[in-house]
């Protein structure tokens, strides 16, 4: 959020779906809301320009290259949005990420002095340039223009000049960013790998080298962010549904129970069938992993967590929360207990022991980068981001029969990747307690 006292005129800037935040913030501060801008067509969220338009009136605001279902307003390259006698954002073409992409770029009292890039740079990281390849645009035509967009553009800046990106570490938009909200011109010049001096064509090969393959989602959500789509209600929680309601809805629709308790509480006891996405988590990309974007889905969660659920599935444009289920699942399971399965857990001190007295297929869930630079001797690669697609499950031993050993970093993803295997048929799983960082920790002191 960006404003000027002297007019008491604000901007938000990449809103997120829910936006009363950005409503109480304004109304604290006694500031009007005067337009919503974006930086790109999100691939990551779904933003709430919409929803925040729709509320304040607002107009909407993209790069003049963009193309979308609803109205918005075309920033031209250079353009200037002011907003009092000291703000003005002025707009800046920074094509790469995607090709639409624009930065921010904030003048105080006549002064340059931060810029918000979106996903062009990032705190040690520069925006991926591959997610638009299924739609005719090639990576490299696009890295092209990021390199462009980086040297001509941005690191034409002061060398002052805060940068505030639009994802820290742990976004799929990049492959090396650095978990912290801001950084600069000078600091990225001097420590970002993709700013070292090169050609436009060594830069091609450095930035689309070694790319996780984008989560499955990714396609739904920048096709939603594009369209007309129905507006969050982020206050009424979804409809409680008993279990023999839902058994009763699962014989004409596709339904998916969602669990989003705590691992170690999942691990005990679920429902059979059901996915474990544990709500305080990297909730959305793991979400978005293991459901389908237009699957409806009845969640399993913790009291007074229905409409938190419900939002952070909407972050991402999963809007089919159609309920959830009650009685609380503890006491389902207790009533009906051929319905509950479980995780063996197996600890990283014991597990060389335990895996060589079994027949095992030890499946390694985090990302190819991540299992390249080192892992559990044997293990296959099977990365969480994409457990849905049937080629990468080809890994995977026919015989659902065997037993699988799913393991990732530190226990997260393992337990969301062991639920989905479960409901593919696999029902001998077990998970390494704490990871492979936990398995590394005990070679050492083995060693």
């Amino acid at each position: 959020m960006i404003g000027d006292l002297s007019t008491k005129k604000m901007v938000v800037v990449d809103p997120q779906r829910d936006i009363s935040s950005y409503l109480s913030t304004a109304k604290e501060e006694g500031m009007k809301i005067t337009k919503v801008l974006e930086t790109h067509f999100h691939a990551d969220f779904l933003s709430g320009h919409l929803e925040l338009s729709k509320a304040t009136g607002a107009p909407i605001g993209y790069g003049d290259k963009a193309t979308s279902e609803f109205e918005f307003e075309p920033l031209a390259d250079h353009s200037k949005i002011v907003l009092g006698d000291h703000v003005t954002i002025e707009v800046l073409h920074t094509p790469g990420h995607t090709p639409e992409s624009v930065s921010y770029l904030i003048h105080v009292d006549g002064k340059p002095t931060s810029v918000l890039t979106g996903d062009c740079l990032f705190v040690g990281d520069v925006g991926r340039p591959d997610l638009l390849s299924s739609a005719g645009v090639t990576s490299e035509e696009l890295a092209l223009q990021l390199y462009d967009s980086l040297h001509n553009v941005l690191l034409k800046l002061p060398n002052e000049t805060i940068v505030y990106p639009g994802h820290g570490a742990g976004s799929a938009c990049g492959k090396a960013m650095l978990d912290a909200p801001s950084t600069t011109i000078q600091e990225q010049r001097d420590f970002n790998y993709a700013l070292r001096p090169m050609t436009p064509e060594k830069f091609v090969e450095v930035v689309t080298e070694g790319l996780a393959s984008p989560p499955q989602y990714f396609h739904h959500t920048a096709a939603a962010n594009r369209q007309k789509h129905s507006l969050l209600d982020e206050s009424t929680p979804p409809p409680a549904l008993s279990y023999d309601e839902v058994l009763k809805m699962k014989e004409t629709d596709d339904i998916l129970f969602m669990d989003v308790r705590d691992v170690n509480e999942t691990a005990a006891g679920h429902l059979k069938g059901s996915v474990c996405v544990p709500l305080h988590s990297r909730f959305a990309g793991y979400a978005g992993a293991v459901a389908e974007p237009d699957q409806k889905i009845v969640i399993i969660c913790p009291p007074s967590s229905e409409v938190e659920t419900k939002i952070r599935l909407a972050r991402i444009g999963f809007d089919n929360v159609v309920g959830y289920l009650t009685p609380q699942i503890e006491q389902l399971l207790v009533e009906k207990p051929e319905l509950s399965v479980d995780f063996k857990r197996v600890s990283p001190t014991d597990f060389d022991t335990w895996k060589d007295e079994k027949d095992v297929q030890i499946v390694d869930v985090r990302e190819v980068g991540e299992f390249t630079g080192g892992a559990v001797p044997s293990a296959v690669n099977l990365p969480l981001s994409g457990i849905r697609d049937e080629e990468k499950q080809k890994v995977l031993p026919e015989n659902k029969g065997t037993p699988l050993v799913v393991y990732c970093k530190s226990g997260v993803r393992s337990s969301v990747a062991a639920s989905f295997l479960g409901n593919l048929g696999y029902q001998n799983l077990s998970q390494i307690t704490g990871g492979y960082c936990a398995w590394k920790e005990a070679q050492k002191v083995e060693e």
